[in-house]
């Protein structure tokens, strides 16, 4: 589900579930225990394995699953997020292929994107779905008003469209790339770091604490019929493409 591997002085997260990394409950809670359980200070990179980095939500469990699966996920998909988001350490992405919808908030949610090829962006609109707060607002700190783009026309960009939105990165490889920046952006005292890191994403958190009411609404939606039969007919286009 997760291999966690020391290299270079970094600790490279990678995730291994499926063909896509699809994100269902088990992953997220991963992710999380995974970012909790390492020391404050340590740099970190964060890739996919594969081709992908991350396709998003995994839908068909979503479908499968009903509401009383949706009520335990979206809380689960809120703390993955905010667990990446907030390491007090480095953390990079290795984005080293396609990152779509929630796999593009847990690419946003690392310090710095590098990108050498695939899709970003975000699809739930797409879908049918609103986003948690949690994800809107860590979408909005790293690309500012590009967000309503991104989450509005529910379009994936290709890496040159994400650059020119500076939510990526452009390098060749993106890994190798990613563990030499993690490393050197780890020789900043460990508690400089995080205390900057701190006063940049503390407007975050301030406005996550004035809005979390919003996420009821969003279970709400998630959980109901519509929103059941649209990831179905969802799912369905996707198997005749």
């Amino acid at each position: 589900m997760l291999d966690v591997e020391e290299q270079s002085g970094v600790t490279v997260v990678r995730l291994a579930h499926g063909k896509v990394n699809a994100l269902d409950l088990e992953l997220l809670r991963a992710i999380t225990d995974a970012m909790r359980e390492l020391d404050p200070g340590t740099p970190v990179v964060l890739t996919g394995s594969g081709s992908v980095f991350c396709a998003g939500v995994d839908l068909r469990r979503i479908v499968d699953g009903g509401p009383d699966y949706v009520r335990e996920y979206l809380p689960a998909l809120s703390e993955a997020f905010l667990a990446v988001f907030d390491h007090p350490g480095p953390v990079v992405a290795a984005v080293n292929g396609h990152a779509l919808a929630g796999g593009c908030v847990i690419a946003a949610a690392c310090d710095v994107r590098l990108m050498s090829q695939g899709t970003i962006g975000l699809t739930e609109l797409g879908v049918g779905v609103p986003f948690p707060t949690a994800a809107i607002e860590i979408m909005r700190h790293v690309v500012g008003p590009a967000a309503e783009r991104l989450v509005l026309t529910a379009a994936p960009l290709d890496v040159a469209g994400a650059v020119a939105i500076g939510l990526v990165q452009q390098v060749p490889d993106a890994f190798g790339a990613a563990v030499t920046l993690a490393a050197a952006m780890g020789e900043v005292p460990a508690d400089v770091y995080a205390f900057s890191k701190r006063q940049l994403r503390q407007p975050v958190w301030e406005r996550i604490a004035a809005h979390d009411s919003a996420d009821a609404e969003v279970l709400e939606v998630w959980s109901s019929d519509r929103s059941r039969d649209a990831i179905t007919a969802y799912l369905e286009s996707l198997r005749r493409r």
